[in-house]
């Protein structure tokens, strides 16, 4: 009996925190549409981080490109990634790609037939003598319709189209995917209404169990008064039988009618 009552407050916690996290889920794929509406092609910042969905297989797992020694691994189409943006500050940025190293992914513009957004892995990166890094970049994904391409930028060239947003420092493919449903216009319709009307699901299952307790408190209210009454009802019974007057037992029995009274005469004769 105890570990089904366990189990049962289990399952409760449990269902609640999964309903919290779809809320947030809601909550934070409308915030990332709405910016990302308002910031076009510039991503959205959130807790210091931008977040971007990858919508290319270039980073997906290969069996020709070892990535065992990296931090940031396979990166399959729909992953949300977030990324530590290059500081506005020269200095700062200097001493930023001063930290880059081959294996690291940097998420950058490029420009082809018209300027890209792309995520890659360095392959190969080197400090120029004027100040600033080439960069060379690659997908892992040798097996990509796109073949191997190389992407170079140079980080002294400040009015280049091909530039570096910043460099992936986590992902997620789960929240990737999930934020890319909510992100269309139905998913966006059910991210509003679907919460919402959970929300008034258990509001309403809430106020129902509150009305149900509040009957039956009324009821078994009732009751006590009325067992209540009864006692006391019961109590006065016996206070009445204690209280009634008891035979008086120095009253003498009652003559008989055939029998002449006693002859009290003082001088004792007969009249």
């Amino acid at each position: 009996m105890q570990e089904a009552k366990t189990a049962k407050k289990v399952a409760k916690i449990v269902a609640n925190v999964l309903l919290y996290v779809f809320i947030v889920m809601c909550v934070l794929a409308v915030v990332i549409t709405i910016a990302d509406k308002k910031r076009g092609d510039d991503g959205v910042t959130l807790f210091g981080k931008q977040l971007r969905i990858v919508i290319s297989p270039s980073m997906e797992e290969c069996d020709q490109t070892d990535v065992s020694a990296y931090k940031i691994k396979d990166i399959p189409v729909k992953s949300m990634v977030f990324i530590d943006v290059v500081p506005e500050e020269k200095d700062e940025a200097q001493e930023w790609y001063a930290g880059l190293k081959v294996g690291d992914v940097l998420t950058f513009k490029y420009v082809y037939v018209r300027q890209e957004v792309i995520t890659h892995r360095i392959v190969h990166i080197a400090p120029n003598e004027n100040g600033g890094y080439t960069i060379d970049l690659q997908g892992d994904n040798k097996n990509d319709a796109d073949g191997v391409l190389t992407q170079t930028i140079d980080t002294s060239n400040a009015n280049s189209t091909n530039y570096v947003i910043g460099k992936v420092v986590g992902q997620n493919h789960l929240l990737g995917v999930i934020i890319s449903a909510l992100k269309t216009p139905l998913g966006l319709v059910l991210a509003v209404i679907l919460p919402s009307l959970i929300i008034v699901i258990l509001e309403i299952l809430r106020i129902v169990k509150m009305l149900e307790s509040d009957k039956r408190e009324k009821a078994q209210t009732k009751i006590d008064d009325q067992q209540n009454e009864l006692e006391a009802l019961k109590r006065r019974l016996a206070e009445l039988e204690q209280t009634r007057d008891p035979p008086d037992a120095a009253q003498p029995p009652p003559q008989d009618a055939g029998e002449d009274p006693p002859n009290n005469d003082a001088n004792g004769t007969a009249p």
